[in-house]
């Protein structure tokens, strides 16, 4: 839709050139993985049924089949189809939420930490390492997985990797999975709805605001690129380490509060393309 097509009293032309931006990367993995418009319309027609009953209820009123319908433009009979849908299929993989518990030991408790607080390598067995190994820290864990389970996994994924010694050495700081695309794909959404989650909220002019920022520069050559994306990987990784490392200290201290209800996502990112690319 350009500009100028905007309809008088609909919305701000200026949200829907931003809303067609934003699509533009996610049309390219639909259309990457075979996802078609129409398969894309039924997932966005269920979204805005679902946020309408979440969201946009009148205080003290049941939200109706017919306000649903008046509120998103959906028909009466879709609404009722999609109504009856369970809103929350949001579910973390095991080995991922497994896998990102024990990448957060690794990463916090002092004897797995170098001088740097760098994760050391670990022994593979505990034969070898007794409590300071990859084997009993799996298992500190969970005692439901087998450690040699969670290493293949890892191994995988490319989270880890065993070296000449026989030790396991974590590759990032965080559970990152550099391969398999469900797991990718579960941050890949995760991460997305947060970050546009904190944008929409700033943009509605919610209080307080989410801290959202970015570094935008013009005309750099390839070579400064690289130096920047360098850069921007060494700070970001220092950033998000120390937060990581809080936000898991404090979620201990909070754990058995009845007001511990809240989650918190921080991120960070780094792209480059040609000046007019989308």
């Amino acid at each position: 839709m350009n500009m100028k097509s905007a309809v008088i009293g609909g919305p701000p032309a200026s949200l829907v050139v931003a809303i067609e931006r934003l699509l533009r990367p996610l049309v390219r993995v639909l259309l990457a993985r075979g996802l078609t418009y129409p398969a894309l319309a039924e997932i966005l027609k269920s979204a805005y049924v679902q946020v309408a009953q979440r969201d946009f209820a009148l205080p003290e009123k049941r939200q109706t089949g017919s306000r649903i319908s008046l509120l998103t433009g959906i028909h009466r009979k879709d609404v009722k189809r999609l109504g009856r849908a369970d809103a929350d299929l949001e579910t973390t993989p095991s080995n991922v939420s497994i896998g990102a518990q024990l990448v957060a030991r690794w990463l916090t408790e002092a004897r797995y930490l170098d001088p740097s607080d760098q994760p050391l390598p670990l022994p593979r067995l505990a034969s070898d390492g007794g409590a300071f190994s990859f084997e009993a820290l799996a298992t500190s864990v969970s005692k439901d997985i087998r450690p040699r389970a969670v290493l293949d996994e890892w191994l995988r994924l490319g989270v880890a990797h065993i070296d000449d010694e026989d030790r396991v050495c974590l590759n990032v700081m965080g559970f990152i999975p550099q391969k398999g695309f469900d797991e990718k794909a579960y941050y890949f959404g995760q991460n997305l709805h947060d970050h546009i989650a904190a944008g929409v909220h700033n943009l509605l002019g919610q209080e307080p605001p989410f801290f959202e920022r970015s570094a935008y520069c013009l005309y750099l050559t390839p070579a400064s690129v690289d130096e920047l994306a360098r850069l921007a990987h060494e700070v970001g990784t220092q950033s998000l380490q120390k937060v990581y490392r809080r936000a898991l200290e404090l979620e201990r201290r909070d754990d058995d509060r009845p007001e511990a209800t809240m989650r918190i996502n921080f991120g960070l990112f780094f792209f480059s393309d040609r000046e007019n690319g989308s």
